[in-house]
């Protein structure tokens, strides 16, 4: 029997401060925001934003465009007001704090290093900002940034000027330099956004490897499931300034609170149909699954690809071939339903002298694993 999971306009140059309060340990603090909401004209982009998270964590924040991510993070960092709730940095109120007193280091996308200083120069332009009776000496200075720089791995490119760089050691340059002051929250807008895939990919790993060493508080803002999945502890999904579901990677992977946050995460194929007295029966189809604890009515059943299986004649869902897709390591049959107005697509391993079902043949497909969600009406 298949198994059913229960339902259930801003300055971007770099502004790095310190504030009075020392974070010497480099861990950062907690964060808590509660009820945040924010506006811009009629358009309501942080809808009541309630979120947790625990000094060392480190936290992605994702969605589509236009689903709050940034603006949510830049209210944290003190880039924009709020109209309204509160955001703690451990047990002190930074709400109407200013930058400069939270001392929160941020990364753009675009990186925003200083063209006409050094790579040293720009890392330590945050500890040479400060006012004089707390700024360290330069021998301290230069310390820091041999640190820095051993630590984010460039250790010989002090001396260059960022138009030396590639876009993988920009990204570095600045996120030591983000590091430089111990912030209490580090930030992360994008920051992989602007470079190529296998960089992206190298540069992840490294920045999951970089925040076990410093255990820095740690919020970034991503667009890409994937990222998400594997640099964060826990994932924040936001949809229309709310956010739909938070948990590790494994509970958004595996037990999606939404038909939404099912959908955003990975391929997803749907079934439109009814349920009655526990069980889903797809539009066109004679199959019935069960959707327990779902009430009666229109409902739809989500499947992921690489879930569903070929059956014997006469079981499962009955389906024709559209297309069959070769990609790297597996086939993508697409495949077409009588009664539905959406394709689903079967995921089949491209195993050598194995022939997939031919286009325009009738083939049986079972979903091994599946959602069912009630069909509500769009917000």
């Amino acid at each position: 029997m298949p198994s059913l999971l229960p339902t259930a306009g801003i300055d971007e140059t770099p502004m790095i401060h310190e504030s009075s309060h020392d974070n010497s340990n480099g861990h950062g603090v907690d964060l808590r925001i509660e009820a945040l909401s924010k506006r811009y004209a009629d358009a309501l982009v942080l809808d009541g934003v309630d979120l947790y998270i625990g000094a060392g964590e480190l936290v992605a924040l994702l969605g589509p465009s236009g689903s709050g991510k940034t603006t949510l993070l830049r209210a944290i960092a003190g880039l924009l007001p709020i109209d309204a709730g509160r955001i703690l940095f451990g047990e002190r109120d930074a709400t109407r704090l200013s930058l400069r007193e939270r001392n929160v280091g941020f990364v753009f996308q675009n990186y925003a290093l200083f063209r006409h200083m050094t790579v040293a120069e720009n890392i330590a332009f945050g500890l040479r900002s400060r006012p004089r009776r707390t700024r360290p000496s330069r021998a301290a200075i230069a310390q820091r940034v041999e640190e820095l720089l051993a630590l984010v791995q460039l250790p010989e490119l002090g001396g260059r000027y960022p138009d030396q760089l590639s876009g993988g050691q920009k990204q570095r340059v600045a996120l030591a330099r983000a590091l430089a002051i111990d912030p209490h929250v580090l930030l992360l807008d994008e920051p992989f956004g602007a470079l190529d895939a296998k960089v992206r990919i190298e540069l992840r790993r490294w920045l999951r490897q970089l925040h076990d060493q410093t255990g820095q508080t740690t919020v970034f803002v991503t667009h890409d499931q994937d990222e998400a999945m594997e640099l964060a502890d826990r994932v924040a999904v936001l949809r229309d300034g709310r956010i739909e579901q938070i948990g590790t990677p494994e509970q958004i992977c595996d037990a999606p609170a939404s038909a939404h946050v099912f959908g955003f995460i990975g391929r997803a194929g749907v079934l439109e149909g009814h349920v009655e007295a526990g069980r889903f029966t797809p539009a066109g189809q004679h199959a019935a699954f069960p959707a327990e604890g779902i009430g009666d009515g229109p409902a739809r059943l989500h499947v992921r690809p690489h879930d569903l299986t070929l059956a014997m004649s006469g079981h499962g869902l009955g389906a024709r071939v559209a297309c069959v897709r070769r990609l790297a390591d597996k086939l993508c049959v697409e495949l077409q339903l009588p009664g539905q107005p959406h394709m689903l697509e079967l995921d089949l391993g491209a195993t050598p002298g194995v022939h997939p079902p031919m286009v325009g043949s009738e083939v049986a497909v079972m979903p091994l694993r599946y959602r069912v969600y009630p069909h509500l009406p769009s917000r």
